[in-house]
This record gives structure tokens, C-alpha cells and sequence, in this order.
């Protein structure tokens, strides 16, 4: 999936076909089209949907959004909504809307848009203003620094390219690292149960429940989720978030099931790679998945909150994977992806801010002191 800015031309063969099929081309255009902004959605090279957006003094509005009838329900409609957030804050703009047909109004509530006034007629078709407060937008939020606490027999520990044999205990007390970095400003946590991992159950619940009974953090919990059961343990001892990365790549159907269960809000999905193919099992088994066909199927399926960790570059402190990171980007637009892995200091970080990443899982990098306390506060 690729968005991209189109001529207002290049909108009205979809436009026509999907909303107005017994119309002309001319019948469908708007009037004041050369003002707007116009973006098409490219799945392998073929348009699938568009979309037209005209911005005002501190409000937007966009019409038009039209997606091919055999590529609907994939979640193309609901990236470039994602898109046009992003473009519209980047432009100060602060309230996003829509005049919607009644039967999209429950599409456009599921991502946050909100009912403005009453039902209304338009040539024989009812619709609703539809609106989304952009300041509490949350699909483009501030970047975000998120650092990680891996744990293994209760203990904080780092890997190094995902190697049980290669760890480090730096903190027998993961709750005191936990209030050391909120006591800088720090809002989420990345918490790993190495040990679930390794076991395939959860195991380290207790140390999530210390951290998130005792401190504000947002925290996202992973390691050793495999059924329900393990999710309602998370959610139970406090995660804000599930980390699930395993399940995703070998039982996708019972992982779609979670991500409708729970809301997409709710799940993190973690995509571990290791040159471009995705590894499972705390990284003990590389498959010959590509990445890239992965997120394609979990982002149709509604998954919206995404990292990717380079297990060639995790732990070596040598950089992250920029040049991967920037084409998932690219590919996948409408997503809130962090990047995970290979962070040496805070010109990474900055660097994965400026290609478009939502945030940064950040661990060795810290506790090595390659990255100190008050340079994350720059980022916070």
C-alpha cells in the first residue's frame, strides 16, 4: 500500500464508479476541486481508493473518499483518513470532517469521528456531519521515547541480538528503573517477559503489576502471550497495552479474533525481524515470512499500533534500521509505527523522529550511558 498526492483528474473515474455509478465524470466533480488536495491509495501499482481534502482557516474538510467496491473492508480507507490527520495537524488545523452517508457513519465512529447536528437530506441520499478533534487525535500523536525493560527471573536484563546466552542484568529491581524514568517525564514503558517468551506462558505478571500499581507509566506487556487467559492476565495486572508477536505470525486467525475482542487500542503488535524475514519465539526461529506481507495482512485486519525490532541490530548499539523502518513508512502510512533495535545514542532518535516514526523502544542505549537521562528529556 502506497499513498500518494493525485490530480483531481485522477479521483473521478472512482469517484463516479463507486458513489456515483450512473452519473457522468463531469456530474462528480466538485466545484472548487483546484483548490483541494488530492490522495490515491496504490496497492501494486493499482488505484484503489481516493480521496479529496480542502483545508480552511482552522478546519478541514474532505469528500469524496471512494474506495474500488473488491478492495473495501482492507483497511485502505481507514489509512488515509490516518493520512489526511497527519496532513491537516502538520498544517495547524484542528477539527477534521466530513459530510458522511448515514451508512458510513458507524465506519467513521470507530475511528473517533463524532455526529455534529441532524440527519440531512442531499439528492435523495441522507447524510451527517462527522468530526474529528484533532488535538485529541490520537493515530498522529507526538513522537514518542519509550524505554524498554526486559525481564528475566524478575531481574532487568538486556540481550544482545536476542541471544539468552548474551544478557546482562543491569537493575535487580525493574520498579526502580521504572520510577527513574518517570521521574523524568517519561509517559510509556516497554516491559518484556523474556522468560514467557522462552516458556510460551506468561511469567514475569508480577513485575508488571508492580509497575503499573506503583507508577503512572503506560505500560505495553509482552513475552509468553499465547491465549486468552494470558491476555486477561495482562490486562488484569495493568498492561495498557498486549505485545503479541509469535501468535500473530503462527495462529493469525486467533490473533484477528483478539484485535476485535479487545479493540486495536488495546494490541501491539510486534514484528521481529532478521534481514527482512520474521523471526518468533524470543527470536529463537527466523521464517520465511517477509515483513512486508505481514503487516500488510495484520494492518487489513484492523492492527494500527506497530514496532519492528532488527534482531541484526538490537543490542550491538551500531544504529537502527533506518533504511527498513523508512519503507515501512513509506509502504504503510497510516499506522503508528516505533522502531525498535539498534538505538547508540540521541542522533538515532532523531533520526527516526524525522523519517516519520510515532516513537522509539530505546534500552541498552540507556543503560550503558550511551544516552543520559537529561537527553531524553528533549524528547519528552
Amino acid at each position: 500500500m502506497n499513498i500518494r498526492q493525485i490530480t483531481a483528474a485522477d479521483t473521478l473515474q472512482l469517484r463516479r464508479d463507486v458513489l456515483y455509478p450512473n452519473e457522468s465524470w463531469e456530474a462528480v466533480m466538485v466545484e472548487n476541486d483546484r483548490d483541494g488536495l488530492h490522495f490515491g491509495v496504490y496497492d501494486q501499482g493499482q488505484l484503489v481508493t481516493v480521496v479529496s481534502l480542502f483545508l480552511g482557516h482552522d478546519s478541514a474538510q474532505f469528500r469524496k473518499l471512494a474506495t474500488l467496491p473488491a478492495a473495501q473492508g482492507k483497511g485502505y480507507g481507514k489509512a488515509v483518513l490516518a493520512h489526511l490527520a497527519g496532513v491537516c495537524q502538520k498544517e495547524k488545523i484542528k477539527l477534521l470532517w466530513c459530510n458522511a452517508r448515514d451508512t458510513a457513519a458507524s465506519f467513521y465512529e470507530k475511528l473517533g469521528y463524532i455526529k455534529k447536528g441532524d440527519y440531512f437530506m442531499k439528492g435523495g441520499i441522507r447524510y451527517i456531519k462527522m468530526e474529528l478533534p484533532l488535538e485529541q487525535h490520537t493515530m498522529t500523536k507526538k513522537f514518542e521515547v519509550i524505554p524498554a525493560i526486559d525481564i528475566i527471573d524478575g531481574k532487568c536484563v538486556r540481550l544482545t541480538q536476542g541471544d539468552y546466552s548474551q544478557q546482562k542484568v543491569y537493575n535487580e529491581h525493574p520498579l526502580e528503573v521504572a520510577k527513574e524514568f518517570e521521574a523524568i517525564g517519561v509517559r510509556r514503558l516497554h516491559l518484556v517477559d523474556l522468560d514467557g517468551a522462552k516458556k510460551g506462558a506468561v511469567v514475569n505478571w508480577k513485575v508488571l503489576e508492580s509497575i503499573a500499581g506503583k507508577t503512572s507509566l503506560v505500560t505495553d506487556f509482552g513475552g509468553g502471550i499465547k491465549t486468552g487467559k494470558d491476555l486477561d492476565i495482562v490486562f488484569e495486572c495493568g498492561a495498557a497495552l498486549a505485545t503479541i508477536g509469535s501468535v500473530a505470525v503462527k495462529q493469525p486467525e486467533l490473533f484477528f479474533s483478539w484485535v476485535k475482542q479487545y479493540g486495536a487500542e488495546k494490541i501491539f503488535l510486534g514484528a521481529d525481524v532478521k534481514e527482512e524475514k520474521i523471526a518468533v519465539g524470543g527470536w529463537l526461529e527466523t521464517t520465511t515470512l517477509s515483513v512486508f506481507d505481514f503487516l500488510k495482512s495484520n494492518i487489513a485486519a484492523g492492527v494500527t499500533n506497530i514496532f519492528c525490532t532488527d534482531i541484526a541490530k538490537d543490542g550491538l548499539l551500531q544504529g537502527p534500521s533506518t533504511a527498513l523502518y523508512k519503507k515501512i513508512i513509506e509502504r504503510f502510512p497510516g499506522i503508528n509505527f516505533v522502531a525498535s533495535g539498534g538505538v547508540s545514542n540521541i542522533d538515532d532518535v532523531a533520526v527516526l523522529q524525522e523519517i516519520g516514526c510515532s516513537g522509539a523502544i530505546i534500552g541498552k542505549a540507556i543503560y550503558e550511558g550511551n544516552i543520559s537521562m537529561e537527553a531524553l528529556k528533549t524528547f519528552l
